[in-house]
């Protein structure tokens, strides 16, 4: 069996996304608690040993898929017989009400769903205004400095009217329900499937740092 180490992948990248695991998990990591933790195995078993709840063996993707189709019924008016996991999200969420509509089904789930995003021209454009921006401040303090501001302020409106989808089905959305909101998406929330944990992991390691799922063997070394 190959031995991957994910050197590829930053270290406060894997800070920032362990926050995350935080926040899904309804765990808290103390300062210096992963030192010894070197594969990602190890890091498997240690958040699942972390999670203080009763082990059951019910689907937890399954509960999120209903509970996000209850959602979609009850504040969208539509049949919940016809919202399967293929269910495309434009031909219930159209350009023109899709903020707002989405904004009604995360008050019905009880969290966000984070499932909107700028269109890329748009992030590309503020990307290089930044990048221009800092290189200005070697020439023209004042102008750096006026671009980064610009920016900053670019990237918090372009977030606050972001309007395109970045998946496309409702199961990819209760998939990504079943990562970043795992108690929460669960019927019981004071419960766990302890088998899921490591699957719920590998996803989401592989989605947020584009990695194959075959590099996250439990073997796979991660970097300190």
């Amino acid at each position: 069996m190959t031995d991957y180490a994910l050197k590829n992948v930053d270290p406060e990248d894997i800070e920032e996304l362990l926050v995350k695991v935080e926040q899904s998990f309804g765990i808290r990591f103390v300062s210096g608690e992963l030192t010894h933790v070197n594969t990602f195995g190890e890091l498997c078993d240690h958040i699942v040993n972390k999670i203080q709840l009763n082990s059951t063996n019910d689907c937890t993707s399954q509960q999120a898929f209903y509970k996000l189709r209850e959602a979609i019924s009850s504040t969208l008016q539509i049949d919940h017989k016809k919202i399967s996991a293929n269910f495309l999200l434009t031909d219930i969420l159209p350009a023109q009400s899709r903020r707002l509509k989405v904004r009604k089904l995360e008050d019905a789930l009880g969290f966000k769903l984070n499932i909107l995003s700028p269109p890329d021209w748009v992030i590309w454009s503020l990307l290089f205004l930044s990048i221009g921006a800092f290189i200005a401040l070697f020439f023209n303090w004042k102008i750096g400095l006026s671009g980064i501001v610009f920016s900053i302020a670019g990237f918090w409106f372009a977030e606050k009217i972001a309007n395109e989808l970045n998946l496309q089905t409702v199961g990819q959305v209760a998939e990504k329900m079943t990562r970043e909101n795992y108690l929460k998406s669960r019927r019981n929330p004071n419960t766990f499937n302890q088998k899921e944990i490591e699957k719920v992991l590998t996803d989401w390691f592989s989605d947020e740092f584009g990695l194959e799922k075959a590099e996250l063997t439990r073997e796979a070394a991660l970097t300190h």
